[in-house]
């Protein structure tokens, strides 16, 4: 019988530390996932994630009962992100390798046209401002439902589904632009945690 996370962080909180290293088996590659698209560096992402798991230690006696352990690390996981990006000055642009989808590769006759997408995609993904970035990165490519997102913003459902149409919205008016006019020549993405 599979325990689940909630009991697992309980355990952790009153003092089983060993169980820490299950939460880190069922979530150090979806952390370093998010961590490594919001960052677009892998050595920032890979420190990042032990850092995550240090302030859970640190931490894990404001673990709440009621919370859902997932949104709890993902919130930690967040203001690790946010601080990490406070203490440095410059910000540097995302990598190429940061905003691949792992997609099955497609047959010869698509896979030029594929690349061309992808490389569009990403390009118009770092044009967006970090909060909308955050939000397609959270609930497309991570898969959290939106229920977990509000909770994660503290915002309600509605407003999660509404942040995240008008995201999809100007990210594809992003896309349809270079689409016309490919060209990806981004410093430095945007930041913008204002309205979240």
């Amino acid at each position: 019988m599979t325990v689940n996370d909630e009991a697992l962080m309980r355990a952790v909180r009153e003092g089983d530390l060993g169980k820490l290293g299950a939460l880190f088996d069922r979530y150090h590659v979806a952390l370093f996932d998010f961590l490594n698209r919001m960052t677009g560096r892998r050595e920032v992402a890979e420190d990042l994630v032990q850092e995550v798991f240090l302030r859970i230690l640190k931490y894990r006696a404001t673990y709440r009962d009621e919370a859902r352990f997932e949104t709890w690390v993902f919130r930690i996981a967040r203001n690790a992100r946010a601080d990490y990006f406070t203490r440095r000055e410059a910000v540097e642009p995302l990598s190429d390798e940061a905003m691949e989808s792992p997609d099955e590769a497609p047959g010869p006759e698509g896979e030029l046209e594929q690349q061309r997408d992808s490389a569009l995609l990403r390009c118009a993904l770092l044009q967006l401002r970090d909060d909308r970035r955050e939000l397609i990165i959270l609930a497309r490519y991570r898969g959290m439902k939106h229920e977990a997102i509000a909770d994660l913003l503290g915002v309600d459902t509605g407003t999660v589904k509404v942040r995240i149409h008008r995201a999809l919205n100007e990210l594809r008016d992003i896309f349809m632009h270079m689409a016309e006019r490919p060209s990806c020549d981004v410093k430095t993405p945007r930041r913008g945690w204002s309205t979240i």
